[in-house]
């Protein structure tokens, strides 16, 4: 068993954010294989097969708290989650899978880490950068995508969503090194 965890803030008034780009990418997935979501483990749930979706409803900084009721419920080990996730750092168009790490500053990876008690879980990064500073980080990642950034990371998100599938059963760094790059 396996979960994918698409990091983002659950009201509408968020959709179509920077910080809501592991929840459009999850939601791309639920729909290339029409796969309908419930309500279970404080979040948006499915379960397909040996594959777990997961869209935490306790908004961003509280992400941990419904990770670790599906880690707990399913018996998982972090290194059996792939979470989905913007980064301010990487510009846009990017994709990153990095198998572990620090938060990097980001308080839904801070609040799953914490939760965890680990740090080794899988991670799929989106670009939605760079931040330079010029505006309060939480405006950033909170602003709408213009038209033409919509339209950039709706092909983001399905080569995302396609490699999340495809982690499900590949070697790790054959992932890395088809995936980690700037895609448009």
């Amino acid at each position: 068993m396996r979960a994918v965890i698409g990091l983002g803030n659950p009201e509408t008034k968020y959709n179509c954010t920077r910080h809501n780009i592991g929840f459009a990418t999850v939601d791309k997935m639920l729909h290339l294989k029409d796969i309908r979501l419930s309500e279970k483990f404080k979040s948006f749930f499915a379960k397909k097969d040996e594959l777990i979706f997961l869209l935490p409803r306790t908004y961003m900084n509280l992400s941990g708290e419904a990770v670790i009721q599906i880690v707990n419920f399913y018996k998982l080990e972090p290194k059996d989650l792939l979470v989905i996730y913007d980064d301010i750092s990487l510009e846009m168009g990017t994709i990153r899978f990095r198998k572990d790490g620090s938060d990097g500053g980001h308080n839904g990876i801070k609040s799953i880490i914490k939760h965890l008690s680990s740090k080794d879980f899988n991670r799929l990064k989106i670009g939605v950068g760079p931040y330079k500073g010029d505006i309060n980080l939480a405006d950033f990642v909170l602003q709408k995508f213009t038209k033409e950034e919509k339209e950039k990371m709706d092909k983001v998100t399905e080569i995302a969503s396609n490699a999340a599938f495809e982690w499900q059963n590949a070697d790790f760094e054959h992932l890395q090194s088809k995936y980690n790059k700037k895609w448009l």
